[in-house]
């Protein structure tokens, strides 16, 4: 649910040493030692913050060794802000402006499908564009049951009824948030955090 989404996004947003972190890591990445230091706070309060900044999906987490380091996560910030404006402004215009544009957006997501899978339901090749790109993986994974576990074997599986590059498909799936992989085990991520291609030009 959207609401959800934005009352998420701003609960993150709502400690200024989360704002300050977010700031620091504008500059580019950095681990948590750096960053306790920076904003003069100890490494256990770096934690915390930044697991409720995971959490709403505004910074990622890379582990080098016993070193944590974290970057903020572009698209998700730009188009969780995107998202609250359009929240507010939504019901502003005509009720037929609403409606087509989420008529336009069920043309586009049927062509883009259309025309990247074969009728037996085979993907044909990646799209280029990002935006059609987001069509096609999560048309692909809305096909996977919410909740449930799958072992790599299982999701290398699953793609391969689409297509035979599934390593590079699997990442796409991580990279774009709509699984997350822990001990090579893989599961949905709630449809929530996913990214909305809807609000890409």
């Amino acid at each position: 649910m959207q609401l959800d989404k934005v009352v998420a996004y701003h609960k993150a947003l709502s400690d200024p040493t989360r704002i300050k972190l977010l700031i620091m890591l504008a500059e580019g990445e950095l681990n948590g030692q750096v960053l306790a230091e920076k904003l003069g706070v100890t490494p256990a309060t770096i934690t915390h913050h930044a697991t409720k900044l995971r959490e709403a999906s505004l910074i990622n987490e890379r582990r080098e060794k016993n070193t944590i380091y974290f970057s903020l996560n572009h698209y998700f910030i730009k188009s969780n802000a995107n998202a609250a404006a359009e929240l507010i402004y939504r019901n502003a215009g005509t009720e037929k402006g609403v409606d087509n544009m989420e008529d336009s957006n069920k043309k586009l997501k049927d062509s883009v499908i259309r025309n990247f899978f074969t009728a037996e339901g085979k993907l044909k090749h990646m799209p280029a564009q990002h935006k059609k790109k987001l069509i096609v993986l999560q048309h692909m994974v809305s096909h996977l049951t919410r909740g449930k576990q799958y072992t790599e074997k299982e999701i290398n599986a699953f793609i391969k009824g689409y297509h035979d590059d599934f390593a590079t498909i699997r990442r796409e799936f991580i990279m774009h948030q709509l699984m997350f992989r822990e001990n090579d085990i893989y599961e949905l991520n709630p449809q929530e955090i996913w990214a909305k291609w809807e609000i890409l030009s």
